[in-house]
């Protein structure tokens, strides 16, 4: 441990011993709190055409940008049926005397997907007392159609 000397009155040297166990604890706690607290990412790689390793081969592909989400597509799910949005039309799927109308809802994804098949994902809305079996349904209709269905938070307007 370290040891202080000092001079002390009469020729005695008083010895002072600082306790460095504290600012141990203080450490171990904010190395701790570090690893913690730290975010960690997943390191992707990026592909390049060409390198200064390997030249470009004449068989590759070439890599295309993800398509523009020009054209809005969401689903809402509200106690009167399903309303779709596609682009600046609106159609309602209203309710059957079975519940919601999975058949028609799946014509017009699959019709929307012919009609734009770059679009990948259909954004999906739902009224605060739509029960939880009647969400999974849409979203594996969803599904279905060739869209991956993301979920919006709040309630249908």
């Amino acid at each position: 441990m370290a040891h202080i000397d000092t001079g002390g009155k009469g020729g005695r040297n008083k010895s002072v011993e600082p306790n460095l166990v504290p600012f141990i604890d203080l450490m171990s706690v904010l190395i701790t709190f570090l690893l913690i607290s730290a975010v960690w990412t997943q390191v992707s790689m990026i592909q390049l055409g060409a390198s200064f390793a390997s030249p470009r081969n004449e068989d590759q592909t070439e890599i295309k940008p993800p398509p523009l989400e020009d054209v809005v597509l969401r689903l809402d799910i509200i106690d009167a049926g399903y309303r779709l949005l596609l682009g600046k039309e609106t159609k309602m799927i209203p309710k059957t005397a079975d519940g919601y109308d999975k058949e028609s809802l799946l014509a017009h994804l699959a019709r929307a997907k012919q009609m734009y098949p770059d679009k990948a994902n259909v954004k999906m809305q739902i009224s605060d007392q739509i029960q939880y079996e009647h969400v999974v349904a849409a979203m594996d209709i969803g599904l279905k159609a060739g869209f991956a269905p993301e979920l919006l938070t709040g309630d249908v307007k």
